[in-house]
């Protein structure tokens, strides 16, 4: 009796620890550790929780520098074709932003950064890569708006580039346009160029508009040809103002 209870009071601790182990290993391969991980998520969660909100708005300032980054290098890339567009242009210009078009006057006007002060005048003929879009019809200090040749209230004299044949623009308020001709049986066809003609008194002569599409002879009183324009009025954001001598 008096070994057992010296064996006992000897190895009573490790074999207790050895009980704990294989119960708590049993347990564990019962439950696949659940309780432990769930354990370990509510206790670690508030550092994760901190580290998740810290990556979350990192990974936002990120992703708006980018953003940011390619707005800057679109506007780079359309400021240079307009450089070179205003360049090889016979006629001096002055480039400059769009800053203002409503929604429900989108094909009708356009407001840009540049006015008096800046040289532009009413009259002025304002181009953009393709060619025409329309003239400055009211000027400010500092900003000016434009009538786009898209607008139905607007007219231009033009001419088909190959026939000479001439007629006037009307705008339809989209990326299209009709010239009715002055002739009865005017000499052109899809595909022809049509430009501003050298009786225009709003706009130099030889400007680009755009292309013909269709051509219909039998409108009365006087033929018609829809036009597809060649400048992209429906999303311009730069420019070139070109001043009326």
């Amino acid at each position: 009796m008096y070994g057992w209870s010296q064996w006992w009071g000897r190895y009573r601790v490790p074999l207790i620890l050895i009980s704990l182990a294989l119960g708590g290993a049993w347990f564990f391969r019962q439950t696949q550790g659940s309780l432990i991980l769930e354990l370990y998520q509510q206790i670690s969660r508030p550092w994760q929780g901190n580290i998740s909100k810290v990556q979350l708005l990192t990974n936002a300032k990120i992703e708006e520098l980018e953003a940011r980054l390619k707005e800057v290098e679109t506007q780079n890339q359309q400021l240079r074709k307009l450089i070179n567009y205003s360049k090889t242009s016979k006629f001096p210009g002055i480039i400059t932003p769009v800053v203002g078009r409503s929604a429900d006057n989108w094909w009708h006007q356009l407001t840009l950064a540049r006015g008096e002060k800046d040289g532009i005048r009413v009259g002025d003929t304002v181009m953009a890569p393709g060619g025409l879009i329309g003239r400055v019809v009211t000027t400010s200090a500092s900003s000016s708006r434009v009538l786009l040749i898209s607008d139905r209230s607007s007219r231009v004299g033009v001419a088909v580039g190959r026939s000479r044949n001439m007629g006037f623009l009307r705008g339809q308020e989209g990326d299209r346009a009709v010239v009715e001709f002055f002739d009865k049986v005017p000499n052109v066809r899809p595909g022809d160029l049509i430009v501003t003609s050298t009786v225009s008194q709003l706009f130099p002569a030889g400007l680009p508009i755009g292309r013909v599409e269709s051509i219909n002879l039998q409108k009365d009183p006087a033929p018609e040809a829809l036009i597809k324009l060649n400048a992209p009025i429906g999303y311009l954001e730069w420019v070139v103002v070109h001043r009326r001598k």
